[in-house]
C-alpha cells in the first residue's frame, strides 16, 4: 500500500516540477525583480535598517499585538528548518554540487516574489481580537472576491505545513537523534508529540514568542560552526565554489544530464528551505503591527536571504569541505552529520542533533501556525480547530517513523501546487504592491517615517485594517 501510494506521489512530482513549476518560479521571480527594480537588492541596507529598529525596541505595535520582528521570527521559524541541514544534503547527493548554485538563483530572484506577497499580505489583513490575520486566502477573497479560490489554498496549506511539512521536520529530528544517541525513534516521537501539544494549545503569541527566542540562537550558532569549518579549509574557497558552478554548467553534466538533475534538485530544496512564492510566509507577515505594508515586505524578503545564502550555503560548504567518499550510502541529515564528525570529532553529532530538534521544533511550532490561520479563513470553528490539533501532533509522530524518501515526496507535491495557486494570484496583484512600493519610496525621499491608510493607492478596495479613520 505504502510503496503504491509512493509510486502515485512520484509520478506527480515528475509532471509537476517537469518545467511547468521550475517555469513559473523563475519566470514570476524575474518579472517581479524588474517591476519593482530589483527591490531586494536595492533596499537591502532598508531591510536591515528595519529589521535592527526592531529589535532596539522602537516598535510600533500595540499591547497584545505580535511585533514586526516577532512575525519575522514565525517564519523564519518555518524556513529555517531541517531543509536548511537535512535538504540541502539531499539536494546535493541527488543533483550534485551544482545544485547549491540553483538554490542561490532561486533565493536571489525569490527576494522579489516574497517581497510581493508578504506585503499582498499585509495590505489584506484582518483584525482577529488583539491580533492580525492574513495570508494568500485572505487576498484571494479580498482582491479577487473568489472566496472559492480562498478555501481551496487554505486546504492546500493546512495539509501542506500542518500535517505533510510538520511530517518532514519530525523525521529528520529523530533520524538525527537515533544517529547521534541511539534513542528509539518511537520513544522520540512521544516526547516530541508532548513537547508540541504544549505549545500549540497556547496561541499564536507563544509560538511568537518562542519563535522569537529559539530561531536568532539556533541559526547563530549553526552559522558559528560554518563559519569555524571556512576558516579551517579558508585555501579550499576558491575550489569548492568553482566545483558548486562548474557542476551546474560543466560540460560532463551537460552531456550526462547532470545540468538538468541539478536544476531540479536546487529549485526543488531552494524552494522548500525559503518558500519564496509559495505562499507561507505570508501567514506570518501579516500577523505584524506595522505602520506600513511594504515595511513587513522588505523584512519577509530579508528572509528569504538569511535562509538560504547564509544557512543553506553553510551546509553546502560543511558537506564539500568534508570530501564524502565515492559509494557512501549517506542522504539527508545523515550525510551532514557524518560531513561534521570527519572534521570536527564525534562530538559534534550530538550537537548537531540537538540544534536539527530546535531548527524542527521551531518549524513545527511556525507551520502548524500557517494552518491555524487558514483554519481561522475557512470557518474558525473551535472543533475544526481542535480537530486539526489533534492531527498535527499525529503526522509528527507519523514522521518520526516514516520511511525518508516518502515525507519528502509527499512534501514536494504539496509544495508544488500551493506555489504555482499563489505566483497565478500574485501575478494578478502584483501591481498593488508596487502601488504600495511606489508610495512607501515616495514618503522615504521627504524624511518621514511611511504610513499607509487604502486611499494612497486608486481604486484600492477589501483593505478594512488601513481604511482612512
Amino acid at each position: 500500500m505504502v510503496a503504491w501510494l509512493d509510486q502515485i506521489i512520484r509520478t506527480g512530482n515528475t509532471i509537476l516540477w517537469s518545467y511547468v513549476l521550475i517555469i513559473v518560479l523563475i519566470g514570476s521571480g524575474v518579472y517581479f525583480t524588474i517591476r519593482t527594480r530589483f527591490v531586494q537588492f536595492r533596499l537591502f541596507g532598508e531591510m536591515i535598517r528595519l529589521l535592527g529598529k526592531e529589535t532596539t525596541g522602537n516598535r510600533s505595535n500595540k499591547k497584545g499585538s505580535v511585533s514586526s520582528f516577532q512575525a519575522f521570527c514565525i517564519g523564519t521559524a518555518s524556513r529555517v528548518g531541517t531543509g536548511n541541514i537535512a535538504g540541502v544534503a539531499i539536494a546535493i547527493s541527488l543533483g550534485g554540487p551544482g545544485a547549491v548554485f540553483w538554490m542561490w538563483v532561486i533565493a536571489l530572484i525569490g527576494g522579489a516574489s516574497a517581497f510581493v506577497e508578504s506585503t499582498l499580505a499585509q495590505i489584506y489583513k484582518v483584525r482577529d481580537g488583539q491580533v492580525y490575520r492574513g495570508g494568500p486566502a485572505y487576498y484571494m477573497e479580498k482582491a479577487l472576491n473568489k472566496r472559492w479560490l480562498g478555501v481551496i489554498f487554505s486546504i492546500l496549506i493546512t495539509i501542506s505545513f500542518g500535517f505533510v511539512f510538520n511530517s518532514v521536520q519530525a523525521n529528520t529530528a529523530a533520524l538525527s537523534f537515533e544517529a547521534a544517541f541511539g534513542i528509539p525513534t518511537d520513544a522520540f516521537a512521544i516526547v516530541l508529540a508532548i513537547l508540541v501539544v504544549i505549545v500549540i494549545f497556547g496561541g499564536v503569541k507563544n509560538v511568537a514568542k518562542l519563535s522569537s527566542i529559539i530561531v536568532p540562537v539556533m541559526a547563530i550558532l549553526y552559522i558559528l560552526i560554518a563559519l569555524y569549518m571556512i576558516v579551517v579549509h579558508f585555501t579550499r574557497i576558491p575550489e569548492v565554489i568553482s566545483y558548486i558552478i562548474g557542476s551546474a554548467f560543466g560540460w560532463e553534466q551537460a552531456v550526462s544530464g547532470g545540468i538538468g538533475a541539478a536544476m531540479m534538485e536546487g529549485i526543488k530544496r531552494g524552494l522548500f528551505s525559503n518558500e519564496a512564492g509559495m505562499g507561507s510566509a505570508p501567514n506570518a507577515a501579516a500577523t505584524a503591527e506595522v505602520t506600513h505594508p511594504v515595511k513587513q515586505g522588505l523584512i519577509q524578503a530579508l528572509g528569504v536571504f538569511t535562509d538560504t545564502l547564509l544557512i543553506c550555503s553553510a551546509t553546502a560548504f560543511i558537506i564539500l569541505f568534508a570530501d564524502i567518499p565515492e559509494g557512501m550510502d549517506l542522504m539527508g541529515i545523515q550525510l551532514t552529520q557524518y560531513a561534521l564528525t570527519s572534521s570536527m570529532g564525534s562530538w559534534v553529532s550530538g550537537l548537531l542533533a540537538v540544534m536539527v530538534f530546535m531548527f524542527a521544533y521551531s518549524s513545527i511550532i511556525g507551520n502548524y501556525y500557517y494552518g491555524e490561520t487558514n483554519i481561522e479563513f475557512l470557518n474558525g470553528s473551535k472543533m475544526l480547530l481542535f480537530c486539526y490539533r489533534i492531527i498535527v501532533v499525529a503526522m509528527v509522530i507519523f514522521g518520526s517513523l516514516a520511511q525518508v524518501q516518502v515525507v519528502w515526496d509527499l512534501a514536494d507535491l504539496f509544495m508544488g501546487l500551493m506555489a504555482l495557486l499563489n505566483l497565478g494570484v500574485i501575478l494578478v496583484l502584483g501591481r498593488i504592491a508596487f502601488a504600495a512600493l511606489q508610495d512607501y519610496m515616495k514618503q522615504r525621499k521627504a524624511g518621514k517615517d511611511p504610513q499607509f491608510v487604502a486611499s494612497h493607492i486608486d481604486g484600492l478596495t477589501g483593505a478594512e485594517c488601513w481604511e482612512d479613520h
